[in-house]
């Protein structure tokens, strides 16, 4: 079983490893995305921006607490464009 199909299984594992796959790019990361194109489009998409100490990682918790609390799926991808390590995701 690829990481892709395991993805779609629910395997988070697999979730990681094609994150690190498509930072890295090439052909591998190429095909990984031409697979899972026909399961995307369904999803909604909410940032969350504000100054240091505002209440955003309380309220992305709370967020992500009600709508697992009614059966659904959330996937957070934390971005720091200040990080002084990565300098953004």
């Amino acid at each position: 079983m690829d990481l892709v199909d395991r993805l779609l299984a629910g395997d988070r594992k697999a979730a990681a490893q094609l994150v690190t796959l498509m930072e890295d790019g090439g052909p591998a990361a190429r095909k990984a995305i031409a697979s899972l194109y026909p399961h995307t489009g369904h999803a909604h998409i909410v940032g969350v921006t504000g100054s240091p100490g505002t209440g955003k990682s309380t309220l992305v918790y709370e967020l992500a607490k009600e709508f697992r609390a009614r059966g659904k799926t959330v996937g957070i991808i934390g971005v720091d464009p200040t990080s002084p390590f990565s300098g953004g995701a």
